[in-house]
């Protein structure tokens, strides 16, 4: 089980759109950066951070270099980035997520909470051009698994999908859009993501696309008969 969520209102819709973008990743469609000229930099990059066996010592001395680089200058963007991405790469180390559950644990999600920390100081420095690569790991630490802020990731995927402008970062964007109730922004990715698919591809994104949408707009029912209070009286 991906994602193993407690609670109720919109949690559920953004739930069911990141277990769809997961679907369509496990089952090698344009998530994977086909059609896209890319180097990866999808759902799976996020997922395995390039590493199969996270070592918490290795991503701990990584994370004391970035400190160390942030603390020399904190203007540097490039450092407060690496920071971000080091932070996350801790959290995912042995003990930081629950491998019944896939959900970040207690002491994952502080360091996620300091990698959203690096991030936003690194967004204030204003670098010319945002690193992709990073804004792809903090979707990730924004997803239901993690912090649990559909916006945020929204934003960062924003980033990678402008950058890289390919099919599978704008559906990943229409995904998290529709995730965190952003419908138009949602349907202007899908747009884009269909526009830049292959001849070949353009119907199958567009019923991926459709797809995402309605089961954002079902969840999204199913949460308000749920927050909806009981009618009649009992005796």
């Amino acid at each position: 089980m991906l994602f193993d969520l407690r609670g109720r209102g919109r949690r559920r819709t953004v739930q069911v759109i990141y277990l769809s973008l997961a679907i369509l990743m496990g089952g090698g469609l344009v998530l994977l950066g086909i059609g896209g000229g890319t180097s990866g930099g999808g759902l799976l990059d996020a997922f395995t951070n390039g590493s199969s066996a996270p070592d918490s010592g290795i991503f701990g001395e990584r994370r004391e270099a970035a400190e160390k680089r942030v603390q020399a200058n904190r203007q540097d963007p490039k450092a407060w980035a690496e920071l971000a991405r080091a932070r996350y790469q801790e959290a995912t180390a042995v003990g930081g997520v629950d491998e019944a559950t896939g959900v970040f644990s207690s002491a994952g999600k502080q360091q996620l909470a300091e990698a959203d920390r690096a991030w936003k100081q690194y967004l204030k420095l204003d670098p010319p051009q945002p690193d992709a690569t990073v804004a792809v790991i903090m979707a990730q630490v924004y997803s239901p698994a993690g912090l649990d802020r559909p916006d945020d990731a929204v934003a960062a995927q924003e980033v990678v999908a402008e950058q890289r402008e390919d099919v599978g970062s704008y559906l990943q964007l229409a995904g998290y859009a529709y995730a965190a109730n952003q419908s138009r922004k949602g349907d202007l990715a899908g747009d884009k993501a269909i526009a830049l698919a292959t001849k070949d591809q353009k119907e199958q994104i567009k019923a991926q696309v459709e797809g995402l949408k309605s089961q954002a707009a079902q969840a999204a029912v199913q949460e308000a008969q749920q927050d909806a209070p009981a009618t009649g009286t009992t005796g």
